[in-house]
């Protein structure tokens, strides 16, 4: 028995409490069950009983067994001499004889839940958290009612948020404090769109922003800057292009001290990447965004209109890159300029966490409602993940719904947390 089911019948008091009382015979009455507390401590915080008809403030402990509270030597730790309650699923004293005491040797007050918790709940927690599926509920989906999916939704996507928002902090304090540089390494980032996401974080921290600010008006240059750290001007066979890019690099390399910088060539993933995804394309059309702006986060936390958002990313790359996906090899069929859905893409993936950062470090909520404006303002996101919720009738029509499916899924229904999900709660409630 996980003690996450413990935590969930308490808090929401899904048992017996007609003549409820401790194992010694007290009676109680929850007048609160406190608050959980998710960091170190006991489980529930600022909780009131009566037992016997004597209020207590305090806290709670919940273990599988009563004898856990003994292993996990509690006993000698002075932050439980605040426990109030110990609640149990199975009080095992019988068995091992021990007293279960605070530090100063007072008796603890315990609470046996087995006996007092309905056989159907329980089955019904066991086939959730035995479901084979990814998503446990999948079969019973259907059956919960739309405000509590659209309430659970809400809370998936504002933890996504949040989670997003703290990697964005911790770029931050990386560069000390600088809103543009975590702006260019958040792109440089996003634009690896994960298989060469690592190597263009790398290639981020080895280039900073303010040198290819200085060239901003000389695009080769800055196109040097990012192939030749990038480690991909190593070239035997090498073109007017080439040569000239190999020149610069040369020259701005020694001006940055870059040369022990150089992302390992073999870091580039190319395996299985349409041509449109492939990294030198997408370091082209980088170069051209950096050129193009200024102030990339200027642009990202004061435009308002979404549509002219995707229109300036939507950049296309330097002469070479529009005929070429490789160096040297010239395609038949034109490259393409950074597409409406890569745009999209930036907009979710870069963006959208910035400005939830930008919110949290200024104390301005406004720019999270922009955040959650620019979601609701996209279309959803396709994958194997929306397209199984879709089958489930979920609905999702917007960027904000398809995010919050993805947070929903990965964070709640595949680590099988049924139990800090509404709709599972839903479910074992009937």
């Amino acid at each position: 028995m996980p003690e996450s089911f413990l935590y969930f019948i308490w808090q929401y008091q899904y048992f017996n409490k007609a003549s409820l009382a401790t194992t010694d015979g007290e009676v109680i009455q929850v007048l609160h069950t406190g608050f959980r507390n998710y960091d170190a401590g006991p489980d529930f915080t600022h909780a009131r009983l009566l037992i016997n008809e004597v209020e207590w403030v305090g806290t709670v402990e919940m273990h599988c067994r009563t004898s856990d509270w003994l292993s996990h030597r509690h006993q000698h730790d002075r932050a439980y001499d605040n426990v109030i309650l110990h609640v149990v699923w199975q009080d095992d004293r019988s068995t091992n004889g021990r007293r279960v005491d605070r530090t100063n040797g007072t008796a603890l007050p315990t609470l046996e839940l087995s006996p007092l918790t309905d056989v159907a709940l329980l089955d019904r927690f066991h086939a959730l958290n035995d479901a084979v599926d990814s998503i446990p509920c999948a079969g019973q989906f259907r059956a919960v009612s739309p405000l509590r999916i659209t309430s659970m939704l809400d809370k998936a996507m504002l933890q996504r948020l949040e989670r997003k928002a703290t990697a964005v902090r911790l770029v931050f304090e990386q560069t000390n404090g600088d809103w543009e540089e975590t702006a260019y390494r958040m792109l440089a980032i996003n634009m690896g769109f994960k298989i060469n996401a690592d190597p263009m974080e790398q290639l981020s921290r080895a280039v900073p922003l303010k040198a290819i600010l200085k060239h901003r008006d000389a695009l080769h240059q800055v196109e040097a800057l990012l192939f030749g750290t990038a480690g991909l001007l190593a070239l035997e066979e090498a073109d007017e292009y080439i040569v000239m890019l190999q020149r610069e690099y040369r020259f701005l390399a020694a001006k940055y001290s870059l040369a022990d910088r150089q992302v390992e060539a073999h870091a580039w993933k190319w395996g299985r990447l349409r041509p449109a995804n492939f990294p030198t394309l997408r370091l082209a059309q980088l170069a051209r965004l950096l050129t193009n702006q200024g102030s990339l986060f200027s642009l990202f936390a004061d435009m308002m209109d979404t549509e002219t958002l995707l229109s300036v990313l939507q950049v296309q790359p330097s002469a070479y890159w529009q005929s070429h996906y490789r160096f040297g090899k010239t395609t038949e069929k034109p490259a393409p300029a950074l597409g409406q859905t890569s745009a999209e893409n930036i907009v979710v993936n870069t963006v959208v966490p910035l400005l939830a950062a930008y919110a949290h470090h200024r104390g301005e909520p406004a720019y999270i409602d922009r955040a959650i404006s620019l979601l609701e303002g996209l279309p959803a996101e396709k994958n194997h993940l929306t397209d199984k919720w879709n089958t489930l009738g979920l609905g999702i029509r917007t960027a904000f719904d398809s995010q919050a499916a993805i947070e929903l899924h990965n964070e709640f229904c595949a680590v099988k947390k049924c139990l800090s999900c509404q709709v599972g709660a839903e479910l074992l409630k009937k």
